[in-house]
């Protein structure tokens, strides 16, 4: 808060402030009171004796009167954010959820509301008619602080608002910056720029790429586009919903409340290791199993070892009978024909089964009739299949030559079995590359399994003749509900208003039951294709991974957030263009995030340094703040890095709780995490859940990725550089994860792009001392 600010003017605008957000909470309070009596009144009404109408209707109205309940509750901590003046002599105030009186006049702006706009986008350049922008802090429901900015001071004396001597406090940009990290990232609509705005409303059709270094607000841009798509398109999104890709389960965690937060909570959250239903990896692979993993080819070697499952023996096909002491003989000529058959369908494997599988019985009824020396008549054509198919040993002998197959076996078997990758495999990989796939049958699935596995659901499909005629008869029946359920609206007036969908409606009234929220039929079908698919970190995904994300997206309606400069895995692409292109060639844009809001420039300093070394002209985001204090190094003497890292995390915790508190991570190459981990037992390890709460985290680069921290004790980071063939990527993220304080601990000699840092004398003499 601006110390010269009077306290009287500062006292006089947080009691009006107040007391007008009292008014708006009351309202609140009155609404919810209202829908919570009408839905048990729903609830409990007996009207219309109980007929098909009436039950469509109470449906109906408990629905509306639900979701209004949630979203009044969502808005509890922070309904009101902030508040426009305008040169017109207007004031609007903007928060989560909108609001009107009971007179219908307007009392709060929906934060994505048009109304809402001049809010994130206005400016002294382009003030669009606001005299001024005030941002409300609050903590719970109590007002903690107010924050002007002035965007035309000529208009502000002439608007009659008391002109310049009224304004109060900070940019609430910078306030928010100046605020410990805690292990959520909380809603920051406040604090939405005209940047991130664009983002945000830019057209839902096509693949949007936002590129943005460190700390330039890409995540938050992303997750308040998702909540303005679901609120501008509710209609077009309610049925698919909306699916957002993260890197790791710990960011997941991270971002976790903030759509709910805006009153969205119908959108899948996952990293790519969630991606295929029943499954979570989260173990990663070697650099150079992730490599071959990871490239478009394994797509043809997991095309030729489904092609391999479908076999011709290489003569007469001899099949064993459960009724005849001697088995039948099927020409080699009519198995060949059958598979040639199925193969031509240009089906998937399982599909194709099903016709492999109809003509292998029809042969074999007819040689069967050959071996009995008996013409067949129209009886034993009609059900003589049907008759062998009944004995295990016809499935048997014909299952080994067509097999049915889960993405699971064909993948599993693949990188267990030498010969099989070998035959899959000799066209399209090395010898080398094909050593480095092979891992022991007990192994369990990693993350980069995972786009294996749903390119080989793709290949497979399943033979789903039974589920598409339950699926038809269910469609015919649904049909007929939704038509009567439109009817109902109709006649509430509800029709088109977006509140009730008259299919959510007829599926909560059919048989079987309520239907399970949008978000869970997604999560638990693979082939779902969502209304728009939103991808944080991007750039770290490998070609095998953008084929399984593509796939859930078959609209194209993306929103992809990244830095290309902060690639870590050696898997990836080096450009947008060689990641999209082969999907939307010439078809997708780009936004570029230019200002850095979270990191001092003090530390980007030494993090563009490195970015010059690792991506040469590529340009660093411009920092918006200084922190005060800049990066230091320590030289640790041989063998004690373990030992000063210790005594700077108790320095810097020191620090931090003197200040009232903050989050430090220590940030090391993977060969020194159990060092570090077993020095510091009060830290949380690795990327688990805990880390987020804990005062200490200790965790690799790849788990530090999208999250930021307060301070940050970089350790080692000559063994970061040497840890990948992305090291320097590596090192950068490392950096640019500090928001106030960045401290290096080193052995030997400091990386080349480090050389700039101050010295700590103290903290290195000290390391010299208790060494002696």
């Amino acid at each position: 808060m601006n110390t010269s600010q009077p306290a009287a003017v500062l006292a006089e605008a947080l009691r009006s402030e107040q007391s007008y957000v009292n008014g708006l909470y009351a309202r609140v309070d009155e609404e919810r009171e209202q829908a919570q009596a009408a839905l048990a009144e729903v609830h409990t009404r007996g009207a219309y004796g109980g007929t098909r109408q009436a039950l469509t209707e109470r449906e109906v109205l408990a629905s509306e009167h639900s979701r209004r309940i949630a979203q009044l509750n969502s808005s509890e901590s922070g309904l009101c954010f902030g508040r426009l003046d305008t040169e017109a002599g207007d004031t609007h105030y903007i928060g989560r959820i909108g609001l009107r009186s009971a007179a219908m006049d307007p009392l709060l702006v929906d934060w994505r509301a048009p109304a809402a706009r001049a809010f994130y986008t206005a400016s002294p350049a382009r003030p669009a008619g606001v005299v001024r922008r005030r941002h409300l802090h609050s903590a719970g429901r109590a007002l903690t602080g107010i924050d002007d900015e002035m965007l035309d001071s000529d208009l502000l004396h002439e608007s009659g608002r008391n002109g310049v001597e009224s304004l109060v406090g900070e940019a609430a940009l910078l306030a928010a910056l100046r605020r410990a990290r805690t292990g959520r990232m909380t809603d920051v609509v406040a604090t939405i720029q005209a940047e991130q705005d664009r983002v945000i409303r830019s057209p839902l059709q096509g693949v949007l790429v936002v590129q943005g270094g460190p700390g330039t607000g890409k995540t938050v841009a992303a997750l308040h586009r998702a909540a303005y798509l679901l609120y501008a398109h509710r209609r077009t999104l309610a049925r698919r919903g909306v699916l957002v890709v993260g890197p790791n389960a710990v960011f997941l965690r991270y971002i976790g409340e903030v759509l709910p937060s805006l009153g969205e909570r119908d959108v899948v959250l996952t990293t790519v290791g969630g991606l295929f239903p029943g499954l979570q990896a989260s173990t990663e692979d070697s650099a150079d199993a992730a490599v071959v993993k990871g490239d478009s080819r394994m797509a043809r070697v997991l095309a030729e070892a489904v092609q391999l499952k479908q076999r011709a023996p290489k003569g007469d096909l001899i099949v064993p009978l459960e009724d005849e002491e001697a088995p039948v003989r099927v020409p080699h000529e009519a198995c060949v024909r059958a598979r040639q058959r199925a193969q031509s369908l240009g089906a998937p494997h399982n599909m194709a089964r099903k016709r492999f599988v109809t003509d292998m019985l029809a042969a074999l009824v007819r040689a069967r009739s050959v071996k009995s020396e008996r013409p067949l008549d129209e009886e034993e054509l009609r059900h003589g299949p049907a008759e062998l198919w009944r004995q295990r040993s016809v499935r048997h002998t014909l299952g080994a030559l067509w097999p049915q197959l889960t993405p699971q076996q064909l993948v599993g078997r693949l990188l267990c079995d030498s010969a099989e990758l070998r035959t899959a495999a000799e066209a399209v990989l090395e010898p080398s590359e094909q050593e480095v796939l092979l891992r022991q049958p007990e192994s369990g699935w990693t993350v980069g399994d995972v786009p294996l596995l749903d390119e080989a659901a793709e290949l497979l499909g399943e033979d789903d003749s039974a589920h598409r005629a339950r699926e038809r008869a269910a469609r015919a029946e649904r049909s007929e509900e939704e038509g009567y359920a439109r009817e109902v609206l109709q006649i509430l007036g509800l029709d088109g208003s977006g509140l009730v969908d008259p299919a959510d409606l007829a599926e909560a009234h059919s048989e079987h039951g309520a239907a399970p929220t949008t978000a869970a039929r997604a999560a638990a079908d693979r082939s779902w294709a969502y209304g728009h698919v939103i991808v944080d970190e991007a750039q770290e995904l490998s070609a095998m991974a953008w084929r399984t994300v593509m796939r859930r997206a078959p609209s194209r309606s993306m929103t992809l957030v990244g830095d290309v400069a902060q690639t870590g895995s050696p898997a990836v692409a080096r450009s947008w263009g060689q990641m999209l292109d082969p999907y939307v060639a010439g078809r997708w844009r780009q936004e570029q995030l230019t200002v850095n809001y979270r990191t001092p420039a003090e530390v980007m300093e030494p993090a563009a340094c490195v970015l010059a070394a690792v991506a040469p002209g590529r340009v660093p985001p411009e920092s918006v703040r200084e922190g005060g204090e800049g990066p230091r190094a320590v030289r640790s003497q041989e063998g004690g890095l373990v030992a000063d890292v210790v005594r700077t995390v108790a320095g810097d915790l020191a620090a931090l709780r003197e200040a009232g508190g903050g989050t430090l991570a220590v940030i090391a190459p993977e060969r020194a995490l159990p060092g570090l981990t077993a020095a510091l037992p009060q830290a949380a390890a690795g990327g688990g859940r805990s880390s987020l709460d804990a005062e200490v985290a200790v965790m690799g680069v790849a788990q530090a990725k999208g999250l930021e921290f307060d301070r940050v004790v970089l350790a080692d980071p000559a063994g970061i550089l040497a840890q990948s063939p992305k090291g320097g990527h590596d090192l950068y993220v490392a950096i640019t994860r500090a928001t106030h304080r960045l401290t290096v601990v080193y052995e030997g000699r400091l990386p080349e792009t480090l050389q700039q840092l101050h010295h700590d004398s103290r903290a290195t003499a000290s390391a010299g001392r208790s060494l002696r």
